[in-house]
């Protein structure tokens, strides 16, 4: 085992978090809620996306949310981004980094973005390129990295391909998701060794759904192999409309938990985690999705508090 001494925790709660909400957050509270995940401590905290608001329309207000958000200095607020319309919309809102998906299925591909993995990779690389002319830091994602929802188990090899590709395009991370939550913690293991031979160690992070109650375990194992950076989502928001069952990612309370528990640094304050967790889920109306919070008995103190600012 070579476990990391430090983990950098990348926050997805504001965007891959609350994308799906059905009933319209309002911009103030989505600008409340990472304003009070930068308080944490938290080093990276993805904002919004700039997606069409005809496929995503819990996202059309992301230049507003860049605007409000008291940014703070080495803290990073990177944003999705599908092709070069959204990123220059992106860039005119204040963005500095933004994230692009491709996916290790061909039928999820198809079903996400209706075009082939060759297809999407061909589009990403317009976009990286033109955002690393422009000084725009971009980190990849790769979904279906343990299951698809349609084709089934995924083979590493099929993520390792598609993950050294966006390494090669000029992404500086790259994030492996297990976008339903099957994955176990030996295919988790068998999946960092066999990427980790195309793309360096040091840049690729781990992003797990808890659909069957493994993301911590298969966090843990992943850690084993060296792995430092981990997403996660504040309370445990999140799930993907195109696989069905699957909920949400971990929960950044829960990861904190255990990383504290370890001995791991992350520079990221519990109480404070657990208390921005605790204000989204009562503007949400609902009880926190982490177990880490409901033990702390927080979600009650804060609700309704900017619902109508």
């Amino acid at each position: 085992m070579r476990m990391p001494k430090r983990v950098k925790m990348v926050e997805v709660g504001p965007r891959d978090g609350l994308q799906n909400e059905k009933a319209v957050i309002h911009t103030g509270v989505k600008i409340a809620l990472i304003d009070r995940l930068t308080e944490a401590g938290l080093p990276v905290i993805e904002a919004t996306s700039f997606v069409s608001p005809k496929w995503v329309p819990q996202m059309a207000d992301n230049a507003q949310v860049m605007a409000g958000i008291t940014r703070r200095e080495g803290v990073g607020y990177p944003v999705l981004v599908p092709n070069l319309k959204g990123l220059d919309t992106a860039i005119a809102a204040g963005a500095d980094e933004i994230a692009v998906f491709a996916a290790a299925s061909e039928t999820f591909s198809r079903k996400n973005i209706n075009c082939s993995i060759a297809e999407s990779l061909e589009r990403f690389a317009e976009v990286i390129n033109a955002a690393c002319g422009r000084g725009v830091r971009v980190r990849g994602y790769v979904s279906c990295a343990l299951g698809c929802p349609y084709e089934g188990d995924v083979l590493p090899s099929a993520v390792a391909a598609v993950a050294s590709l966006l390494y090669a395009l000029g992404c500086y991370e790259i994030s492996l998701g297990d976008t339903i939550g099957t994955g176990t913690p030996g295919k988790a293991q068998a999946l960092v060794d066999t990427v980790a031979a195309r793309v360096p160690l040091d840049r690729l992070a781990v992003h797990f759904h808890d659909t069957y109650g493994q993301a911590l375990a298969n966090i843990l194992a992943a850690l084993e192999r060296g792995v430092a950076v981990v997403d996660s989502s504040v309370a445990g928001l999140g799930g993907c409309p195109y696989a069905s069952g699957a909920s949400g990612n971990v929960a950044s309370e829960d990861l904190l938990y255990m990383l504290n528990g370890l001995g791991i640094e992350t520079g990221v304050d519990l109480g404070r985690l657990v208390a921005a967790g605790s204000y989204i889920s009562n503007q949400l109306g609902r009880p926190s999705g982490s177990r880490v919070s409901r033990a702390m008995g927080c979600g009650e103190s804060e609700r309704g508090e900017l619902s109508e600012s």
